[in-house]
This record gives C-alpha cells, sequence and structure tokens, in this order.
C-alpha cells in the first residue's frame, strides 16, 4: 500500500472514524505497513506491546493458549478492526497472541505514536475507551458461556446463528456452510475437535439437523433454538 492507502485503510477503522481526510494523511505519515501470510504470527501473548495493530487487508483471530496447547478463540477481526489498544496505553504485554487467518496487510501505529495522536485528538481516546469497554462485555461473556453452558449449548447457539446470518430457506430446511472447520469451531467454543463432531452427529441423529462436510441444513430450528435453555 501507498501513504494514500494507508490513510484510506484507516479512515475504514471505526476508532478513527471521526478523523477528517487531512487528520488521516498526518497520522499516516506516522504509520508502517506490515504484510503477513496466512498462518503467521504477528505476536505472541506476553511479548512487550510495541503499538497498535489495524488491519488493512486480510483477517487476524485473537487467541490465548493453554498449558497443555488447547486454544480458546477470543476474537476474529477484519479490515477496519484494531488489536492491542488495551496494552498501547497501560504499558503491559500483549494479553493474547494474533495470527493470520489469510494474506493480511497490517496498518502499524507505535505506542508513542499513537498515544501522541490520542494528546492531539482526545475523541479518538474516547473511542479507545469505548472499544475496550466493548472487548470486556465480550469476554464477560465468553466466560459465563464456558462457565455455566455445555458444549452442547454452545454448538447450538453458534448453528442458530449462522442459519439466522447466513441460512437459506430451502424445502429441506435453513440451509448453509460452515465458515470454519470443526477445529476451528471447537477452538472457538472452548473444547476439542472431536466434542465437536460427536455433537453435530448427536444433533443429526436426534433430526434437529443434517451435516454432510460443512454443509449443514437445520431441520428443526424451535428444536435447536430450545436447547439453548440453561435446562436443556
Amino acid at each position: 500500500m501507498e501513504r494514500t492507502d494507508i490513510a484510506a485503510a484507516l479512515g475504514k477503522a471505526a476508532l478513527l472514524g471521526s478523523l477528517s481526510p487531512a487528520e488521516l494523511r498526518l497520522l499516516a505519515a506516522r504509520t508502517v505497513r506490515k504484510t503477513f501470510v496466512a498462518g503467521e504470527l504477528l505476536f505472541s501473548e506476553g511479548e512487550p506491546c510495541h503499538g497498535l495493530h489495524i488491519v488493512a487487508q486480510g483477517k487476524v483471530r485473537i487467541f490465548k493458549t493453554s498449558a497443555g496447547g488447547r486454544e480458546q478463540v477470543l476474537s476474529v477481526e477484519g479490515p477496519g478492526g484494531s488489536v492491542a489498544e488495551l496494552p498501547v496505553f497501560d504499558g503491559g504485554p500483549y494479553p493474547a497472541s494474533v495470527i493470520a487467518l489469510e494474506n493480511t496487510e497490517i496498518a502499524f501505529v507505535s505506542r508513542r505514536d499513537f498515544q501522541a495522536y490520542c494528546m492531539e485528538h482526545p475523541e479518538v481516546a474516547l473511542k479507545v475507551l469505548a472499544f475496550v469497554g466493548a472487548r470486556l462485555r465480550h469476554l464477560v461473556g465468553i466466560i459465563e458461556e464456558l462457565s455455566f453452558t455445555t458444549i452442547r449449548q454452545r454448538l447450538a447457539s453458534t448453528l442458530v446463528k449462522l442459519a439466522q446470518a447466513q441460512g437459506v430457506k430451502t424445502a429441506r430446511g435453513v440451509e448453509f456452510r460452515l465458515p470454519a472447520s470443526h477445529q476451528e469451531i471447537a477452538n472457538q467454543l472452548g473444547t476439542v475437535r472431536e466434542l465437536i463432531s460427536r455433537n453435530l452427529t448427536r444433533l443429526q441423529a436426534e433430526g434437529l439437523i443434517e451435516v454432510d462436510a460443512r454443509e449443514v441444513v437445520v431441520k428443526d430450528m424451535p428444536g435447536l433454538a430450545a436447547l439453548l435453555d440453561a435446562s436443556a
């Protein structure tokens, strides 16, 4: 990307939506372009925070890894998404790891430059606070799901959301394609691939869904949604 492209990428970031074109060009002058191939780490949990990452193109996954090697996905960010807002200000290390899910271009602003820019543009600092608050609410939601729901319920919830967002009604039911592998879904739901496959098979045996690789047909939407009840 040329500098003008970086400015355009910054303008798509929700954090910077209030800035004028001239202000975005000034920030672009402090911004570095970084590229990552699919599967490459942007940084690892515990590393010192060097600055703010804004996704210009591609997609990244934010995740934590247990001592046993199991991943818990915290978020997936596409163009306009930002990563590492909090450690840019609190001085701590990166609290999670980030990996490119596909070939990705990042607009990177160093800690010092971004802090200085927020001093010049307080509205950006307020947006950072709003983003940090939203991330905290999201993480609390993940904790609640992991603590108070079963894998079966979490999987049913995911299928219902996908059916509502992407599903196409047909004579067979509501059809959609899983956007990720069973392993990736397991990472998102805090479990292992085998349990995802086992629960999909169980839901199919109960007549709620049909599964063919990543193609899913929800046969009984009310029945699937009923599993979300805490007593299910």
